[in-house]
């Protein structure tokens, strides 16, 4: 059966920290909260499929993109993946993942979306930040769930934007919580987020000076090469244009101005076959000034549920205070919330571990208008 103009549709692979540095009650966790992140997911061929990438000291595929066809067979392969223990090489993999993304061998398709679910305690032992920005320049988008105390800039430069809906912060017995959001983050049919729609030219990554475009392979390097064109909906202003190489799949514009609505044209020039322009129209986001106030919440992960959440409220533009009164050599989930004046709310939740001594700092590595969302 061939999906409907609306069915999600793409690639999606799961990128799993199997290392040593997982426990293996941890990594039980992690394997039920993704069968229960697919298990009500549209997968079929032609449409969603999905694949799993170990993280280990050498990156190992679970499952590649055509060797299910149904959820429930995604599921029960989900259900008995043995954890692969060593190093925690997580840039290797991303580098691999990249290659499973693409590759026909592998079961990918061209000209389909590419998602990519990042599952990690937040430690790598070699550098992540390169081979994440090579899968995003290629027009992959990146969802992060950290279930330990990773690096929270690394983090965020790595999750695709706006970090809100692509960062997740929670503790492994949390996970549930966020299952269902993040489920329709990935196939939800609205943009920004449409991740997995089929798309042609597409726009994503919607900020308030910018956004990503992205378009499946219509040329080769050497068969042509595209133009880009973007001007303001119903302004007489210069339209700026973007000559790109014919094996270029996505762009970003930026320094554009906020809530503007912007008519972006793909012109393929192909010196082997007529190619019809595509068009595409992208709203920037309004932008909102910084937030009234800051409220910084805290409580043992595992008592969340028993409502002993503490919070403290700190003037906006404070960007460090010190928590009093904690547990010695204990666990903390702390959250810190931006409240704007609209009433909308943008949070960055992160654990972090008490000394032995009688007090402890929130982390200083959170930017409100950055805007991570709480799980």
């Amino acid at each position: 059966m061939c999906p409907t103009a609306s069915a999600p549709q793409g690639d999606l692979l799961f990128l799993l920290d199997s290392s040593a540095s997982v426990s293996h009650y941890e990594f039980s966790r992690v394997r039920e909260f993704v069968g229960q992140l697919v298990a009500t997911m549209p997968f079929r061929p032609g449409a969603l499929r999905a694949s799993l990438v170990h993280v280990g000291s050498r990156p190992h595929t679970e499952f590649t993109f055509d060797q299910y066809s149904s959820g429930q067979d995604i599921q029960d392969a989900i259900r008995v993946a043995p954890q692969r223990m060593g190093d925690t090489n997580t840039g290797l993999a991303l580098a691999y993942a990249k290659e499973q993304l693409f590759a026909e061998e592998a079961g990918a398709r061209p000209g389909v979306p590419k998602v990519l679910v990042w599952v990690t305690d937040g430690g790598s032992s070699d550098p992540v930040g390169p081979p994440m920005q090579e899968l995003k320049d290629l027009g992959v988008t990146i969802f992060i769930v950290s279930t330990g105390r990773g690096n929270l800039l690394e983090l965020l430069a790595a999750a695709s934007a706006p970090a809100e809906k692509h960062l997740h912060f929670v503790d492994v017995d949390d996970l549930p919580i966020i299952a269902q959001e993040l489920r329709g983050s990935i196939t939800v049919t609205k943009p920004p987020l449409d991740a997995m729609q089929p798309q042609q030219l597409h726009a994503s990554e919607i900020l308030s000076n910018g956004f990503r475009l992205s378009w499946p392979p219509l040329l080769t390097a050497d068969s042509g090469y595209y133009v880009l064109e973007l001007v303001p909906s119903g302004k007489l202003v210069t339209t700026r244009r973007q000559q790109l190489p014919g094996n270029a799949t996505s762009w970003t514009w930026t320094d554009l101005s906020p809530d503007t609505d912007y008519e972006v044209s793909l012109l393929p020039e192909s010196n082997v076959h007529l190619l019809r322009p595509q068009h595409v129209r992208v709203r920037t986001l309004q932008e909102e000034a910084g937030p009234e106030r800051i409220i910084i919440s805290h409580a043992r992960p595992r008592s969340l549920r028993g409502g002993s959440l503490e919070s403290v409220e700190v003037p906006a533009g404070q960007n460090s205070t010190t928590i009093q009164g904690l547990t010695p050599c204990t666990t903390y989930l702390v959250t810190v919330t931006a409240a704007f004046r609209s009433g909308r709310q943008r949070a960055l939740s992160a654990k972090a571990c008490t000394a032995s001594g009688e007090r402890t700092r929130v982390p200083q590595s959170w930017r409100p208008e950055a805007g991570p969302r709480k799980p």
